[in-house]
């Protein structure tokens, strides 16, 4: 067959609702300057589907130092990847901020998470090498072990004793083939909320001989007293050997970095792929960095209000007797029960009757007869955004299991 023939056919279990979805469910346009309130088609919203959690994105000073750096320098400077001819003191001075920031004596910028993380992975682990990954990692974390020619191992969500009978088989393996063992999972689990139990994990180095790898995507910035992330959250950093955070969440902007000592490191920036052959991250992105990273570190007063915010959403949902799961971080899941079409029906009906844009996910994502709304909080909501959030969700459940939303079809899509 030929393959633009099968791909005509089949368009993969998201892409097959495109026709139906795309501009209102899938790749909608929210335009204005990013904060709680947006246009969507036309018409204000209040919006809770933006990582901007201490709300750095508009911040003065961040716009300020975007736009000198753009002035000073352009998007080009510099031309080339880093190893090459990409290489500024800026960019040295960014890791070294990094790396202190999250306890780790040596950073590694990369210019995006996605591809970040793909090619940490492939750049640790040889053929004789064994991963043992989390069964909820994110899809970066998936398709950088799918990379790894050697054999893999996954344990169910944040089960350490799955974990445990995983790291067995492993070792046994790793006898027979001189290889080591990299055991991959999240800080903080970016669609139920919850946080890996990497003070458990990191228990199990005294059992068995392996390195950790944890993706702090939604971690960094959020999590622990200073917001170092989650390693701090547990008092476990200095035992995750890389850790990996992102620009693309609390920091509001573009790229990401690895922190881990410094031999690594030097390693990394040696032998990640996906950096020696990348034109090295624009100044005006470095720049406005190192800002998002002095305000994360100074301005205390950003993350305590997401917190304030956090735990007022949180709480009050629970009250109104919503399943929130088993999140413990600023992620906000609000589970529901229903089919496809009366979740698009819930969805359309809050962002049209009642201006309020957040995502769903539904199957296949999740299980059949599930619906999952995932709000994210930030810094620059207000309580009054809160109350009245919890107020329209009282009333759009109330609908849902009256059967109104499968009675009345409000959109003609799925």
């Amino acid at each position: 067959m030929d393959i633009f023939e099968k791909i005509k056919t089949d368009k993969g279990n998201i892409g097959q609702y495109q026709k139906q979805a795309h501009g209102y469910f899938s790749f909608p346009k929210l335009e204005g300057e990013i904060g709680p309130r947006m246009k969507f088609r036309g018409k204000e919203v209040l919006t809770w589907s933006l990582n901007n959690y201490i709300g750095l994105a508009n911040h003065p000073e961040v716009r300020k130092a975007d736009a000198e750096a753009a002035a000073e320098y352009g998007m080009a400077y510099p031309m080339g990847a880093r190893m090459m001819s990409g290489q500024t003191s800026k960019h040295e001075e960014l890791e070294k901020q990094l790396a202190d920031f999250v306890g780790k004596p040596d950073a590694f910028l990369l210019n995006f998470g996605y591809q970040g993380m793909v090619s940490i992975i492939d750049a640790v682990v040889s053929r004789n090498d064994v991963i043992v990954y989390d069964a909820e990692s994110h899809a970066c974390i998936l398709d950088g072990v799918r990379l790894h020619m050697g054999k893999r191992y996954v344990y169910q969500h944040n089960d350490m004793d799955s974990l445990r009978k995983q790291l067995n088989h492993a070792t046994r393996l790793t006898e027979k083939t001189g290889g080591g063992i990299l055991v991959i999972t999240e800080g903080v689990f970016g669609m139920a909320g919850d946080l890996g139990k990497l003070d458990e994990i990191v228990a199990l180095k005294n059992e068995y001989k392996f390195r950790l790898l944890v993706d702090d995507a939604h971690g960094f910035g959020t999590m622990g007293p200073t917001g170092a992330g989650a390693g701090e959250h547990f008092g476990v950093t200095k035992d995750i050997d890389l850790y990996f955070g992102t620009f693309a969440k609390s920091m509001a902007g573009i790229g990401a970095f690895v922190a881990c000592e410094e031999e690594v490191c030097d390693y990394l920036r040696y032998n990640m792929r996906s950096q020696t052959f990348a034109k090295s991250l624009p100044m005006p992105m470095v720049m406005g960095s190192l800002k998002r990273l002095e305000l994360l570190r100074n301005e205390t007063s950003l993350r305590e209000n997401l917190w304030k915010i956090v735990n007022a959403l949180q709480s009050g949902l629970r009250e109104a007797d919503f399943d929130l799961g088993i999140t413990n971080s600023p992620v906000t899941p609000v589970y529901l029960s229903g089919s496809v079409p009366e979740g698009t029906n819930v969805v359309m009906d809050l962002r049209e009757n009642y201006n309020l844009f957040c995502s769903i996910v539904v199957y296949p994502v999740i299980p059949k007869g599930q619906l999952l709304l995932r709000l994210i909080p930030t810094a620059m909501h207000t309580l009054e955004d809160v109350e009245y959030t919890i107020k329209a969700f009282v009333e759009v459940k109330k609908k849902l299991e009256e059967g109104k939303y499968s009675k009345t079809q409000m959109a003609n899509v799925f």
